[in-house]
């Protein structure tokens, strides 16, 4: 028996949902686990990040291809014509038997586009920099160095929990889906508008550094576009664009064919798991931002180098935290 056959017996479960999600998991924590190992012995976290982004879109492919990669299997063992793989243009155009839901493509590929793009952006920044001091006090320490891998696995498993769930349910079944909803209008609208919101912010926050390096300008820090109408832009940003993607994911999850597809008994108590299904990913990439490694460990930083300035007092006053004022 090959390994192949091994891993796809192994986590064949009688739920067709599942069998990709679990999987989909697993490999999360995979992937960390083995970017660790010489990470560890390197004392070096270059490649932790990378490896967060590299995990999102390796995740995400497996719960798209997985189910087509057990039934080609089974094929070849029964010796009968392998299915074709998936069309993702089909599925676009919501042709028959293309194998996906137009939404598995659009969520995969925006989680796809925000994964690429914040994983050039960091492995480019410690590409110059060199080091994080996130991993000053904990590089040379083995099992807290590893429980850091296996913490961004957690991070990467919650915040792609909604994808993974629409993406597990049976395409037979996502088949019979309604073409549109208003959560999938509504959480587009939040998506594209969060990650322009995010990527318009990093870009203004980019050129302010570069104009400062150039002596353009003596500012301290920045109050000017985005960054006056919020302290932390391209956090809103973040957390628009994740609360998007659950809302189209929670539609799907909530409705009747959801609740098939996972195996709920329908009712109040089958929609609302399904809702915190699709929910735990925009709460804790909010959570995080909001209390963990986002906002309090700027608004430190920045309160001790210019808390004692009467421009930063009024920045600070007349502009919001979070939440941008119109």
């Amino acid at each position: 028996m090959t390994i192949l056959s091994t891993l796809l017996h192994a986590t064949a479960f009688h739920s067709p949902f599942l069998s990709t999600l679990l999987p989909s998991i697993g490999l999360a924590y995979g992937i960390q686990g083995l970017v660790a190992i010489p990470s560890i012995l390197a004392q070096s976290e270059k490649f932790y990040d990378l490896s967060g982004s590299l995990t999102y879109l390796s995740c995400t492919a497996l719960s798209l291809y997985l189910p087509t990669l057990r039934a080609r299997h089974a094929a070849q063992l029964a010796g009968t014509i392998k299915p074709a793989w998936p069309s993702l243009v089909g599925a676009l155009m919501g042709k028959a038997g293309s194998g996906l839901n137009w939404r598995q493509v659009v969520l995969s590929a925006a989680v796809s586009v925000w994964a690429t793009r914040l994983g050039t952006y960091l492995f480019q920044r410690i590409s110059a920099d060199g080091t994080d001091s996130r991993f000053d006090k904990i590089r040379g320490n083995p099992p807290v160095f590893l429980g850091a891998f296996f913490a961004q696995a957690t991070w990467v498993t919650l915040c792609l929990l909604p994808v993974l769930a629409l993406n597990s349910l049976p395409s037979t079944l996502l088949s019979t889906a309604s073409p549109i909803l208003l959560t999938d209008i509504l959480g587009l609208l939040l998506y594209t508008g969060g990650l322009s919101f995010e990527i318009i912010a990093d870009r203004q926050k980019s050129q302010w550094v570069e104009e400062k390096k150039a002596k353009k300008h003596s500012e301290e820090f920045l109050t000017r576009g985005l960054w006056s109408k919020s302290r932390h832009p391209n956090y809103f940003g973040e957390s628009t664009l994740w609360t998007g993607i659950a809302v189209v994911a929670g539609g799907v999850l909530c409705s009747n064919v959801g609740q098939v597809g996972m195996g709920f008994a329908g009712g109040i108590g089958g929609i609302m798991a399904a809702a915190a299904m699709a929910g735990v990913s925009p709460a804790f990439v909010t959570f995080l931002l909001l209390k963990v490694s986002g906002v309090p460990l700027s608004e430190t930083k920045y309160d001790k180098k210019y808390g004692d300035r009467k421009d930063y007092q009024e920045w600070k006053k007349n502009t919001p935290m979070f939440i941008p004022k119109l």
